[in-house]
């Protein structure tokens, strides 16, 4: 049995996540409906985690099996063929048989875009936020997130993950001439938990609060607790790490 690995880019405004719906049109939706298309067999399509609604990514990673022997080149250029333009295969190789994207992923890291000036170029895939973007504070504030701790605050109240103990190995900011942006690793994230995590920061910066405010958001395990989530526009799946 052959496995093939792809490495996908993708920009997220258009769909209702990564994650196959019915009734809405997902990325995964539209991946494996190209993949039929071009091999004429069904498959099931691993992702190593779900976007969000909005969410881009430049790194995702998916694979699937197949009893059959594709040229690699040919498929990766007829899959783009016939995905639409804002979905591309970047990389596909064959991979161990027992290589799954996801149980197999040990470290995921996301970006969070924020634009310095209103900016015609960037304001698809970045939040153009008013207030003030202190790096020197924010990474002090980013320190409490390190370590291995219970996300629950920062996680969506519906969400049907009942462990929420996420290890993040670095979470910090930093600047260029016309961005901000904040990159974080970890094991895994639950849903909503980046934008949760920025939004948080934001607030906390903006309302004068110390790094004591964000454990009491930790302790408490109530979303409601937590600050605002930022857009999903700015967020993008960066790596992950096997």
């Amino acid at each position: 049995m052959n496995n093939y690995k792809m490495k996908i880019q993708y920009d997220g405004t258009g769909y209702s996540g990564w994650q196959c719906q019915i009734n809405a049109d997902t990325v995964q939706n539209r991946i494996v409906d190209a993949i039929e298309t071009v091999t004429k067999e069904k498959v099931n399509l691993i992702g190593s985690g779900r976007t969000d609604a909005g969410v881009h990514a430049l790194g995702q990673i998916a694979n699937f099996r197949s009893e059959r022997d594709y040229d690699l080149y040919k498929f990766k250029h007829s899959l783009n063929a016939v995905l639409p333009p804002d979905i591309s295969i970047v990389a596909s190789d064959k991979t161990a048989e027992g290589f799954h994207a996801r149980f197999d992923a040990k470290k995921r890291t996301y970006l969070y875009f924020f634009s310095k000036i209103k900016s015609p170029f960037w304001g698809k895939y970045s939040y153009y936020y008013h207030g003030e973007l202190n790096c020197r504070v924010l990474n002090s504030q980013s320190e409490v997130f390190k370590g291995k701790k219970d996300y629950s605050s920062f996680s969506r109240k519906n969400s049907e993950t009942r462990n929420k103990i996420c290890t993040v190995y670095s979470a910090f900011w930093k600047e260029t001439r016309s961005l901000v942006v904040f990159e974080i690793e970890a094991d895994r994230f639950l849903h909503g938990m980046v934008r949760t995590v920025v939004g948080t920061m934001l607030a906390s910066v903006k309302y004068g609060y110390d790094e004591k405010f964000i454990e009491e958001i930790f302790s408490s395990k109530d979303r409601t607790k937590a600050g605002e989530a930022v857009p999903p526009k700015g967020l993008f799946l960066y790596k992950v790490k096997y």
